[in-house]
């Protein structure tokens, strides 16, 4: 019974990794699109539940086919059976943690439906059938999954949870393509920044407390290593946090909050697949190479043009891959009991990242491309530039409203509009001063309007780029003897000219006029006479 309580406390503890990753995503991107992020993460999590108590724990844990996949316990009655509900709830969070690794990746272009679509074959094809191959034999202790066999080690799934969601994310990546604006041609990489960092350092606080309990759990049962396995697991992130910090500022002199951020997170993916089979130093090197590995397989990703939005690629595939790797390298062989030698153990430990490799990234490349050629995976280009809280949830927010009537001015300029004020919010604040400003704005350009239309003086406005006529006072049309409607747009050149043989405008000639107050010039009128201007 300690068991089953122990289990069912962790796995209230990695629930946490859900509003965690919904709170790191959503402060990584843009205010426009983080009401899809965080939704996104609520759907992911109803649909990778229902999935894999329909069909995922019975591919994952069902009576073993060939090592290939299960054949039993779909549609999971777990009535009586506490023991079975208990490992149901814990792997269900699994689950759902290597479906939506792919959210944050894919943030800010991807439809809505469409990434239904991908959490779907994630939380029910994806993961279970890899799960199988390496962890069938959890429910029973009898190692039935082919990779289990051979004596694949991944203790609580840097490659089978991580990794799988990252390898969905990257093909899900190159199936989109990069955000509007991330690569601009010919020049440098755009950096996209989030819209509420702190939110994210929320993000990876919950992150935190969820891994204790999807390391501390994965030994099922109630023992005297658990404590162990958490050291490790904080050790392990820790140091990957203090590299990332140390690094960002070795080379840039000041301190990278995502730096931070994906430091701790890339540790903690690390040490996950050894965090019971490791002493205490290797956990803290783990954890400090997979924050370095993350590091360098986000620059190498930028360097190819690949656009993930929070590094969720780097973070769970870069640092998943040497994380289970290092089982081989640094797990106690005794503690592993698989029977291999050290050379035999990382051998079975690249078989294992390969396959999970060509499982989650291969077949999801091909499903994907399948998929977006008849159902179009990406959101337009208006809907990009809009948002996605608009365009794919209708979700209007007040900076969103305070944009609307900003632009609808610059369009009409019409001045009266005013923008909707949110009281005690920040902007509100900023609606409240704008309107003030556009009073005060509009008074005084009702002041100057009066100026200019009651003046016995022609008065002409043109911009230097266009040297066009932009507006007319009516003394101008008399003095120059064309309606009003006629002489907006008109070429500034053809009513006004240096003398009476120059006819082109130039900068140079600009430069001359404006270095003194008055300059003496030809003007022409409609009939073809000129007066001094």
């Amino acid at each position: 019974m300690n068991d089953l309580i122990w289990l069912l406390i962790c796995s209230s503890l990695v629930f946490l990794m859900q509003p965690g990753f919904m709170c790191l995503e959503s402060g990584l991107t843009r205010s426009k699109n983080s009401i899809n992020v965080a939704i996104k993460n609520l759907a992911d999590f109803g649909i990778s539940v229902w999935l894999f108590w329909a069909i995922g724990y019975g591919l994952m844990f069902g009576t073993s086919q060939l090592g290939l996949f299960g054949s039993s316990y779909f549609v999971l009655d777990v009535s009586n059976i506490p023991s079975v509900a208990a490992l149901f709830l814990f792997q269900t969070m699994f689950c759902s943690t290597a479906t939506t690794i792919v959210s944050g990746a894919v943030a800010e272009r991807m439809r809505f439906q469409a990434y239904l679509i991908v959490a779907g074959f994630t939380s029910g094809l994806i993961y279970p059938i890899f799960g199988h191959w390496a962890w069938n034999g959890l429910n029973n202790g009898v190692a039935n999954g082919w990779l289990d066999q051979l004596g694949f080690i991944d203790f609580a799934g840097s490659t089978v949870v991580h990794s799988i969601g990252g390898w969905v994310a990257l093909a899900a990546l190159l199936v989109i393509g990069p955000r509007s604006g991330r690569f601009p041609q010919g020049k440098s990489p755009r950096k996209i920044h989030g819209s509420n960092l702190p939110l994210s350092v929320l993000g990876v606080m919950l992150l935190w407390i969820g891994w204790l309990g999807f390391n501390g759990g994965s030994a099922l049962v109630v023992n005297d290593k658990i404590p162990v396995i958490i050291v490790n697991t904080i050790l392990g992130g820790v140091a990957g946090m203090l590299v990332n910090l140390f690094v960002s500022l070795w080379r840039t002199g000041w301190v990278e909050i995502e730096c931070l951020i994906n430091g701790s997170l890339a540790g903690l993916v690390a040490i996950t697949a050894s965090c019971n089979a490791v002493g205490t130093l290797p956990a803290i090197i783990i954890g400090a190479l997979g924050a370095i590995i993350a590091t360098e397989v986000s620059k190498q990703l930028v360097r190819w043009g690949i656009d993930d939005a929070v590094d969720a690629v780097a973070v769970h595939v870069g640092a998943g891959v040497w994380g289970t790797l290092a089982v081989g390298l640094f797990g106690r062989l005794d503690v592993l009991n698989t029977g291999l030698n050290r050379f035999g153990q990382i051998a079975v430990q690249v078989l294992g990242i390969v396959s999970g490799a060509i499982r989650g990234f291969l077949l999801s490349l091909i499903l994907l491309l399948i998929i977006n050629k008849f159902y179009p995976l990406r959101v337009s280009e208006e809907g990009e530039n809009m948002g996605l809280n608009i365009y794919e949830h209708r979700a209007k927010t007040d900076s969103y409203e305070l944009f609307k009537v900003m632009d609808f001015q610059a369009q009409t300029k019409d001045l009266s509009l005013r923008v909707p004020v949110e009281p005690f919010t920040e902007v509100g604040q900023i609606a409240s001063r704008y309107n003030y400003v556009m009073d005060a704005l509009e008074a005084a350009v009702r002041k100057t309007e009066a100026i200019v239309e009651t003046a016995t003086d022609a008065i002409l406005t043109f911009t230097v780029s266009s040297l066009v006529v932009l507006t007319a006072n009516p003394s101008a049309e008399a003095i120059f003897g064309y309606g009003k409607e006629q002489l907006i747009g008109m070429e500034i050149r053809k009513l006004v000219r240096a003398d009476d043989n120059s006819y082109n405008w130039d900068s140079l000639l600009i430069e001359k006029w404006l270095k003194s107050p008055c300059q003496s010039a030809i003007g022409w009128r409609a009939d073809g006479s000129q007066f001094p201007v």
